[in-house]
C-alpha cells in the first residue's frame, strides 16, 4: 500500500490589504467603533486580505494550484483527483473543483468539493490520502479556498473583523516514503448553532439569516479542547509522542486559541507556525496558507513531523500528522 506524501505547495492572497486601523476608520462611518488595540489584543489579527467584487473561490484557487503545481514539479495534465475545500463556492454547482480544473487545463481526473467549513483542509487531506493509498489517484491536489468577505455582516464587529480571503494548496503523490501517517475527523452536528451561516435559496429567493454568526465564548472552549484531544489521538495512532512533532500547523482562528493549545499540548512557541496576524482568518485556506509560507521560509523541511488541525462549523474539527 503506497503512502500520500506532499510534495508540492502554494498559496494566494488577494492584493487589497486591509489593516486594523482602515476596517476601523470603515467601521466608524456606521458608528461601530473598534480599533487596532481593541481588534489585536483579542485576536492577534493585524490585517487581512480582501478580494475585490466579483472575484470568486475558484480563481483564488487556481492561483494557489498553479503554485503548487510548479512547486511539486508536476503538469496539471497528470492529477488524477482535484478536491477544493470551501464554504464559498462559486455556485451550487458545478463545484469549484470542477472550475478550477476546466481553468488548470486538466481533463478526466475525479474533482469534488468537500464542504467542513474551517475544517475543510483537513477533510480534503484526509480524503486525498484515502484515494492515494486505495491505489485510486497518484497525483492529487488539494485546496482550500474561500472569500470570506462574502459572507460577513459588516455591522458586526464581532465576526467582520476576524476573517480574510485567500486560498492555499498541496499536491499529494503516492509514495514508497512515509508521508500522511494519521489523520483523525470528526463532528458534533449537535454544536451546529454556534458557528453558522443559516441561509439559504429556495424558489430563486435568500430565505434566513445569509450571514456568518457565532458564539465566540463557544467555539472557543470546543476548539481548544477538541483539538487537544484530537492532537494526542492522532499522536498515539502513529506511534509517536507529541514531543517528536516539529511543527504544529493550526486553524488560524484566533492568536489565543493557538497560544492556549499550544500550551496544552506542552509544545513551544518557536514550534508553532502563526499566520494569523497577516491573513485573519481565511477558514479551510488557512492551514495550506500556513503551511506553504513556513515551506518557502525554510522553517519547515524535508523529514519535518508536521501536525496540521482545523475546527470549525458544523460543529467540526480534525488532524493530519505527516512527514515532509
Amino acid at each position: 500500500m503506497p503512502y500520500a506524501k506532499i510534495i508540492g505547495s502554494g498559496g494566494y492572497l488577494p492584493p487589497r490589504v486591509v489593516s486594523n486601523d482602515e476596517l476601523a476608520a470603515d467601521l466608524a462611518t456606521r458608528q461601530i467603533e473598534t480599533s487596532d488595540a481593541w481588534i489585536t489584543e483579542r485576536t492577534g489579527i493585524r490585517q487581512r486580505h480582501i478580494a475585490d467584487p466579483g472575484v470568486t473561490s475558484s480563481q483564488l484557487a487556481v492561483k494557489a494550484a498553479q503554485q503548487a503545481l510548479e512547486d511539486a514539479g508536476i503538469s496539471a495534465e497528470e492529477l488524477d483527483l482535484i478536491i477544493v475545500a470551501t464554504s464559498t463556492p462559486d455556485f451550487i454547482f458545478p463545484s469549484t473543483a470542477c472550475l478550477v480544473q476546466a481553468q488548470l487545463g486538466n481533463k478526466g481526473a475525479a474533482a469534488f468539493d468537500v464542504q467542513a467549513v474551517c475544517s475543510g483542509f483537513v477533510y480534503a487531506l484526509t480524503t486525498a490520502d484515502s484515494f492515494i493509498r486505495a491505489g485510486r489517484a497518484r497525483h492529487a491536489l488539494v485546496i482550500g479556498a474561500e472569500v470570506f468577505s462574502s459572507i460577513l455582516d459588516w455591522n458586526d464587529r464581532g465576526t467582520c473583523v476576524l476573517f480574510g480571503d485567500g486560498a492555499g494548496a498541496v499536491v499529494l503523490s503516492a509514495s514508497e516514503e512515509p508521508g500522511i501517517l494519521e489523520a483523525e475527523l470528526n463532528a458534533d452536528g449537535s454544536l451546529a448553532n454556534i458557528l453558522h451561516v443559516a441561509g439559504s435559496v429556495v424558489d430563486g429567493q435568500v430565505t434566513g439569516d445569509p450571514f456568518l454568526r457565532m458564539d465566540g465564548q463557544a467555539v472557543f472552549k470546543q476548539a481548544v479542547t477538541a483539538l487537544a484531544a484530537s492532537a494526542q489521538s492522532v499522536c498515539d495512532k502513529a506511534g509517536v509522542s507529541l514531543e517528536d512533532i516539529d511543527w504544529m500547523v493550526p486553524h488560524q482562528a484566533n492568536v489565543r486559541i493557538i497560544n492556549f493549545l499550544g500550551r496544552k499540548l506542552k509544545l513551544s512557541d518557536d514550534k508553532v507556525i502563526v499566520t494569523v496576524d497577516q491573513h485573519a482568518n481565511t477558514s479551510a485556506a488557512s492551514v495550506p496558507l500556513a503551511l506553504d509560507a513556513a515551506r518557502r521560509d525554510g522553517r519547515i523541511r524535508q523529514g519535518d513531523l508536521v501536525l496540521m488541525q482545523g475546527v470549525g462549523g458544523g460543529f467540526t474539527w480534525g488532524s493530519v500528522l505527516a512527514r515532509m
